[in-house]
């Protein structure tokens, strides 16, 4: 995974929420949340593995909502963030956190419900093989998110430390293929780059949102999209 070294340090797990979910980042946050609950529909008793779940944003949400959740990510750091996260907000004896790599998945077939990932396919070095597995412990439905190509995405992630992968609907759509997922529904957003709203304060990113909204519901919207949100199923 890219930047596997970077993303396990003390100090990038304590920074890692106020940097990106601090200002116009919360904008962001919001969205993200509403996405995994529009995919996933009522949560309540639900078995749901988060791979690459980092502090637990998504992880905690649906162990509030009465999911039956497990969060892994290779993060010893981050799940300690997570695990405190949990605690403060009351459900750390409802979900389990653990150290694993996503790529092998320390769980036996059709486990879960729902397997999804969040904010991780474009660190994935081979992302077919992350799919696979997902795909492999999931009973029913796998969701994950994308950057994409030919956006403003590509305009600065060359200057993240961890670097970034990009994808093509094309190539999102050979991924599904090889992992034998069916496509239920594909949502696209963000016209304007997250690096754009972590740096205004969150009134003004309020007024870009606006327009970005505006952008993203034109006939070119879905070209314009540095975002993707992928709800597959298992046939």
């Amino acid at each position: 995974m890219k930047g596997q070294e970077w993303y396990q340090e003390d100090d990038i797990a304590e920074e890692y929420e106020e940097k990106r979910f601090s200002r116009g980042g919360r904008l962001i946050d919001r969205r993200e949340k509403e996405a995994v609950l529009d995919a996933i529909g009522p949560v309540q008793d639900k078995e749901i593995l988060e791979i690459a779940c980092g502090t637990g944003r998504f992880t905690v949400m649906l162990a509030e909502r009465g999911a039956d959740v497990v969060g892994l990510d290779i993060s010893g750091p981050m799940l300690q963030q997570g695990r405190q996260k949990a605690k403060r907000a009351g459900v750390a004896d409802n979900l389990e956190f653990m150290r694993g790599d996503a790529g092998r998945l320390p769980f036996p077939d059709d486990s879960f419900d729902t397997v999804m990932g969040m904010r991780f396919f474009h660190l994935a070095d081979q992302p077919a093989s992350f799919l696979s597995e997902m795909r492999r412990v999931s009973r029913d439905q796998v969701f994950f998110d994308t950057f994409n190509r030919f956006t403003t995405r590509s305009l600065y992630t060359w200057a993240l430390p961890m670097g970034s992968r990009l994808y093509s609907r094309w190539e999102v759509s050979r991924l599904l293929d090889s992992a034998d997922l069916s496509l239920v529904e594909a949502d696209h957003d963000f016209a304007f780059p997250y690096g754009l709203y972590r740096q205004i304060p969150n009134k003004l990113a309020s007024t870009f949102r606006d327009i970005d909204r505006t952008l993203i519901r034109s006939p070119l919207g879905k070209r314009l999209a540095s975002v993707s949100y992928w709800n597959t199923q298992v046939p």
